[in-house]
């Protein structure tokens, strides 16, 4: 479904990704790992075409992403929960959801106001205070049904749970695990570990925008040297 070969890509005279190449299949869950600045959000830009590449390719489902503006990306069925959340502050929930509804893809079962309310009803119960109005949590959650609106082939999430409560922590992994057994692919960045190796099915671990390692997700939960050298405080 998504393949990208041999990226290069950086800000200005600085080169953040090297010579990365990954790939994602259809139902698949994939998760990109490494500490803080190891080029895992420059990859996500890249993928949606807010960072162009110096060199290499990013394909999804045979189209070629290289030079292609966001929003035909989108269209593509490329669905982003960016890392800031990027809510609109003066627009309700009901709002935030229906600027997004599209589907591109034909789809017979796609989402609408009522299956993102079902996926998360504390959405319904807030759906007419305006986006400034929420907590960090009720936003991310807003974040996710927004970009399942699109009717996306693939679910991108930049740090999934960075900075939220156990309780809605514990709720967006939920309905990730509901979204994967539904056959959604995604790509998924987070720093809760534990929970992430359990749900994703491979992962790709960056070090200074190289890759150094990726392979089943369960096999890095087993390899605690491995964790240590570079993903450890």
């Amino acid at each position: 479904m998504l393949t990208l070969s041999n990226i290069h890509a950086g800000y200005n005279s600085s080169e953040v990704l090297t010579d990365l190449s990954l790939q994602l299949d259809k139902g698949e869950v994939v998760t990109l790992l490494g500490r803080n600045g190891m080029g895992k959000s420059t990859t996500i830009n890249c993928i949606m075409g807010l960072l162009g590449v110096r060199h290499g390719s990013i394909e999804f489902n045979g189209n070629m992403l290289n030079s292609m503006p966001s929003y035909q990306i989108a269209r593509l069925g490329v669905g982003l929960v960016p890392e800031e959340r990027h809510i609109f502050s003066n627009l309700t929930v009901a709002e935030n959801l229906q600027v997004a509804a599209a589907n591109y893809s034909g789809s017979s079962s796609a989402w609408t106001l009522q299956t993102i309310y079902q996926l998360f009803p504390r959405l319904e119960e807030r759906s007419k205070h305006a986006g400034n109005q929420l907590s960090g949590g009720e936003q991310q959650m807003l974040a996710i049904g927004r970009a399942l609106m699109i009717n996306p082939k693939l679910l991108i999430l930049d740090e999934a749970t960075e900075g939220l409560a156990p309780l809605i922590c514990d709720e967006i992994w939920t309905v990730i695990r509901q979204l994967k057994y539904q056959g959604l692919s995604i790509l998924i960045v987070d720093k809760n570990l534990h929970t992430l190796l359990n749900i994703a099915d491979r992962y790709y671990l960056l070090e200074k925008g190289q890759l150094v390692s990726s392979g089943k997700a369960l096999d890095l939960a087993d390899n605690e040297e491995l964790q240590a050298k570079y993903l450890g405080v």
